[in-house]
Formats: C-alpha cells, sequence, structure tokens
C-alpha cells in the first residue's frame, strides 16, 4: 500500500521537512483529514522518546 495525502491536505503537508515528509510517507498511511496527519506525527514523537 502506498501513501496517500488528500488533495486538501497537500498544502499543509508540504510545509513539512522533505525529512519528515519521507518520514510520514514511508509508513504507508492514508491521510484524509488534519486530525490524521497530527494522529501520525504524535506516533513519530512517541516513538522517538521510546
Amino acid at each position: 500500500m502506498a501513501s496517500y495525502v488528500a488533495p486538501g491536505l497537500r498544502d499543509k503537508f508540504e510545509t513539512l521537512s522533505s525529512e519528515l515528509k519521507d518520514c510520514i510517507l514511508a509508513r504507508n498511511v492514508r491521510l484524509q483529514t488534519l486530525q490524521d496527519l497530527i494522529q501520525v506525527l504524535e506516533d513519530i514523537v512517541k516513538e522517538g522518546e521510546a
């Protein structure tokens, strides 16, 4: 499964750093809403704290 970023969310997604975008896309996620994006970012932060 390839990651997907909904067109309405793409502008916000593009403001992230290239490294962070790559990290998100490598997770094979489906980002439909801002809440989806926030959840993935929270997961990344939690993993970094472990």
